[in-house]
């Protein structure tokens, strides 16, 4: 049996299959109750915040979009406010793949953790040999 992981970095992707009852969302349920049963911290760069924010402030309201993050601080997931360390290491990935900023960010975070990204967004393909990552 593989050793649990040291902390989980959600992406923006893994969230809103989470809120909108995509099948991969169900995969996010259950790592959030296992996370928080192991004490095994989770994570999100705040540019992911605010992806998910956005995306859903367009789909339904502001309000809506506040509401959600802040369910993620009760779910247990900590906000990382992208210190220039992890910066610099999302511009050096956004610099050498194909893949939005914003996901060079959840990559660049999971590296500095030394956690296992949570996603199913097929850019992430692009750094699969640099950081750990759980395929939704």
């Amino acid at each position: 049996m593989p050793a649990k992981p040291k902390a989980y970095v959600l992406d923006s992707w893994a969230i809103i299959a989470y809120y909108e009852d995509e099948p991969a969302g169900e995969k996010v349920a259950n790592l959030l109750v296992d996370a928080n049963e192991h004490a095994i911290p989770l994570w999100m760069s705040v540019v992911n915040a605010g992806e998910v924010w956005y995306t859903i402030a367009r789909r339904t309201s502001s309000a809506e979009a506040d509401a959600t993050i802040n369910e993620l601080h009760k779910l247990g997931i900590q906000f990382d406010n992208a210190e220039w360390k992890i910066t610099r290491q999302a511009a050096v990935f956004k610099s050498k793949h194909k893949m939005s900023y914003a996901d060079a960010f959840s990559a660049a975070l999971a590296l500095q953790k030394n956690a296992h990204l949570i996603t199913g967004d097929k850019e992430f393909k692009e750094v699969e040999d640099d950081v750990k990552i759980h395929w939704l």
